[in-house]
């Protein structure tokens, strides 16, 4: 059994913490690269960053700025925080994506209304220890 990936949604990089770090990384993709920035990022509690529009008036294939040094404030571990450099995916199934991870006895978390209240991602590593993102396709 194999999840259903549907779209590539983003990439998360990650930044020092500061105001001024992100007015930088918006300058770079927004000023230099002409890409967006997504005014409707959410607040994300302890993690300042950006959302910014791979292409402009599109949201999704997007990139993630998050501002953090250490383990975030919202990470359980090394491994289980958000902030990592990450890839995300949209899924057919969040639900069935589980239960195969579940299946296929493989290590995941997940973090619940994190990004909004309704929000629900699960995160793995891929055999190589880079972390993906899994969520539900809209």
């Amino acid at each position: 059994m194999s999840i259903k990936v549907v779209e590539l949604l983003h990439t998360g990089v990650r930044i020092p913490m500061g105001e001024t770090e992100v007015d930088k990384a918006v300058g770079f993709y927004v000023d230099l690269l002409g890409m967006e920035r997504d005014a409707l990022r959410p607040n994300i509690p302890g993690i300042p960053g950006a959302w910014i529009n791979v292409s402009a008036g599109e949201r999704g294939r997007q990139l993630h700025i998050m501002c953090a040094e250490g383990q975030s404030p919202v990470a359980r571990s090394d491994k289980e925080d958000p902030t990592r450099w990450h890839l995300a995916f949209a899924v057919a199934d969040l639900d069935a994506a589980e239960a195969t991870l579940k299946a296929e006895a493989r290590k995941y978390w997940v973090y619940e209304s994190l990004v909004g209240r309704a929000s629900r991602q699960i995160f793995l590593e891929d055999p190589f220890g880079n972390m993906i993102e899994l969520q539900q396709h809209a």
